[in-house]
């Protein structure tokens, strides 16, 4: 009889460390991941559900007023907080998916929760990571391939362009909140990426949210609008305005030297050094005016005394842009932020045609238009509370950030589920080919592939079965073009529908997921360090 083995303790466990080996972590990963896709497939499709992400405060539980209603798969994964390791990988691909695309953040985090969990089976039957692994990559090779292939381009007829452009923006909105009015919003959204001239930066494109009014009642301005109010007794209206952008103190009653403390036994000394303090905001106005200027825009606030002198010199002033705000702006005019001007020959002054006070709703807003930048517009969006305009942002930002990207790789591809069956299809095909334990990887990897049709046909409340099944019919038929019309519960040709996604996005969805998969799968160990033990303070030092 040999003697038991003992397990040699490598780690300090009283100290924080923990080891998992082999099963019990590949098991700890993949629950995480999986739990993970979860939490965001019901979002996915046009029919997709909403999610609620409310804070809570931290030492008594009691619910803030910080609350957000989404659907955006990224937007929520921001949010959870997440302890698993392998779940963080997933809302890493999420975050990634969502800075380089812009959309397909649910879709991603999906199809790789779908993998891990078709990979788990398979371990299941004693079949090894590696196999998996090199017969998901023969798969995902042959997909891209059949996803390009299956790839059109418009770019070629203007026309036609721009209306694959607005079924782009139609498709990403249907999953959104603002899906009733999606023709508006797609117009909308294409018009102002139309604007940027093949640019993927989205600052020129401002979005400003008024409470009031309907979704619909949103519309696309060309310019800038800044959210502030011409100052008393000032111009209101300035054509072909040159702008002077600042980030400068421009009160009066304030001493800042260091801020000292100054004691005087009179009111009369008092008065001297207000007279004093008023001097110096003179000179300081008085070299600001030398710079030529119909219009001051001020990061900072400007003071009574300050504002009077530009309303007497007829120059147009606005105090506290917010930071974000002059800096798009700045962006949108041509000019400079500056905070000294002692030589106005070196200052870059803005400009545009017209500088006026609008209404939007109820409040007053000032438009600048005919900027430099001739990009440059806003779109203004109308609702009837900050929680719905807030989402509505989000949705128009995914679909702006797409079209960007579609504007310059601008190869097209069906969406409904259309692509994903086509490459599954393609997939399927090759498996018989491929000899051992990897076919059946393979034929795994066209399995997760269906299984976004049938989450979508599932979040609609129809018969994801069925549907998933004539949908393969249809592609073995040579219906390519064949995806799920989720308005009646059927299958139908998406060429016809207009349902259509950018291919970058549907790639970047496609190899995104295969490589987190991936990265989970390969994982054997799992090991918590302990924290850095903190050295004792001693009490004379």
């Amino acid at each position: 009889m040999q003697p038991a083995r003992i397990t040699p303790r490598i780690l300090k466990e009283e100290k924080g460390a923990h080891f998992e080996k082999g099963e019990n972590a590949r098991l700890s990963s993949f629950i995480g991941a999986i739990a993970i896709a979860d939490l965001v497939k019901t979002t996915l499709g046009p029919k997709g559900m909403d999610k609620i992400l409310q804070s809570m405060d931290e030492d008594s539980g009691a619910p803030t007023k910080n609350i957000t209603i989404t659907n955006d798969g990224a937007t929520i994964l921001k949010a959870v907080p997440v302890d698993n390791a392998a779940a963080k990988i997933l809302v890493d691909v999420s975050k990634t998916q969502d800075s380089e695309i812009g959309d397909g953040t649910t879709s991603v985090v999906v199809l790789a929760g779908e993998l891990l969990r078709e990979a788990e089976k398979l371990i299941a039957q004693k079949i090894h990571p590696q196999t998996i692994i090199r017969g998901w990559r023969k798969a995902v090779t042959t997909a891209r391939e059949a996803l390009f292939n299956s790839s059109l381009d418009h770019k070629a007829d203007d026309d036609d362009y721009y209306e694959t452009l607005l079924s782009i923006a139609r498709t990403s909105l249907s999953s959104k909140i603002v899906t009733s009015d999606e023709n508006i919003f797609a117009r909308l959204c294409v018009d102002a990426v139309l604007r940027l001239k093949g640019s993927t930066n989205l600052d020129s494109i401002q979005i400003m949210k008024k409470i009031g009014g309907q979704l619909k009642d949103s519309y696309l301005e060309e310019g800038y609008i800044l959210n502030k109010t011409i100052g008393v007794g000032q111009p209101k209206r300035v054509e072909n305005a040159k702008i002077l952008i600042a980030n400068t103190p421009m009160d009066t009653d304030k001493i800042k030297i260091f801020g000292a403390k100054i004691k005087t036994d009179s009111l009369a000394k008092l008065a001297q050094i207000e007279k004093a303090e008023k001097s110096k905001m003179k000179v300081k106005v008085e070299k600001i005016l030398k710079h030529n200027i119909d219009c001051f825009i001020n990061r900072q606030l400007i003071y009574n005394y300050p504002e009077q002198l530009f309303a007497d010199a007829k120059v147009t002033a606005i105090e506290h842009a917010d930071f974000e705000g002059i800096e798009r702006l700045a962006l949108a005019l041509g000019g400079e932020i500056c905070s000294t001007f002692d030589h106005p020959e070196l200052v870059k002054l803005g400009q545009c045609k017209l500088i006026e006070e609008i209404m939007i709703g109820e409040e007053r807003v000032i438009r600048f238009s005919g900027v430099k930048s001739g990009e440059a517009c806003t779109i203004v969006l109308r609702g009837a509370s900050t929680h719905l305009l807030d989402e509505a942002e989000r949705s128009i930002h995914d679909a702006l950030c797409v079209l960007s990207q579609t504007v310059r790789n601008t190869r097209t591809v069906y969406g409904g589920g259309c692509a994903e069956t086509l490459m599954a299809k393609a997939v399927d095909e090759i498996a018989p080919g491929i000899g051992g334990k990897e076919q059946v990887a393979v034929e795994s990897f066209a399995r997760a592939l269906l299984a976004i049709p049938a989450i979508i046909a599932n979040n609609a409340g129809f018969d994801s079965a069925e549907l998933v099944a004539n949908l393969r019919t249809a592609h073995f038929n040579k219906n390519i073009t064949f995806g799920l019309n989720m308005s009646n519960g059927t299958i139908g040709d998406m060429a016809k529908l207009k349902v259509v996604e950018s291919l970058k996005c549907k790639m970047s969805m496609l190899v995104y997921a295969h490589e987190a998969a991936e990265m989970i799968l390969r994982v054997d160990d799992i090991i918590r360090c302990a924290p850095r033990a903190r050295e004792p303070r001693h009490p004379h030092m």
